[in-house]
């Protein structure tokens, strides 16, 4: 199993044009935004309970789980991200705006801007690769935040 440092060091071989890594930096949380808002709108009534729960909760844990596996204080960066972002749908959702329709909008911009990006750097996504690098694009840039936090992975 690859360390994340090594999955890092992977995903940033094809993110080195600066004019990319803007572009990733904008639009990699817009799609894990927008995909938190496609899951949100999955209720999942428990049975027995008037507890609902949805697929972005159930999806959050497994994805915090996998971040754990990797890096303790990097599961706690994205445990509070994936916390910001259901807040924000809860919000959202509150408006009377259709979560569905709002999450494929940011999603197909967002997506439209990383092909940008990677048609600049000359170099194809790297999820083309390994499907993982998907989850590896938000740990990449939180990575540069904590390093310039002072905060280990």
């Amino acid at each position: 199993m690859k360390t994340i440092q090594q999955w890092l060091d992977d995903y940033g071989t094809s993110h080195r044009n600066e004019t990319n890594k803007l572009i990733h930096w904008i639009c990699v949380p817009a799609i894990f935004f927008s995909i938190v808002g496609f899951l949100y709108t999955v209720r999942i009534p428990l049975p027995g309970t008037t507890i609902v729960i949805t697929a972005a909760q159930i999806a959050l844990v497994l994805l915090i789980i996998y971040y754990a596996r990797m890096s303790a204080s990097l599961a706690v960066g994205m445990t509070v991200i994936g916390i910001v972002c259901l807040w924000f749908w809860r919000l959202i959702a509150t408006t009377g705006s259709p979560v569905w329709l709002v999450s494929l909008i940011i999603f197909v911009l967002a997506w439209i801007g990383q092909f940008i990006g990677h048609k600049i750097e000359g170099a194809k996504p790297s999820f083309f690769k390994d499907l993982q690098f998907l989850l590896i694009g938000p740990a990449w840039l939180m990575s540069f935040i904590y390093r310039k936090a002072g905060i280990k992975l």
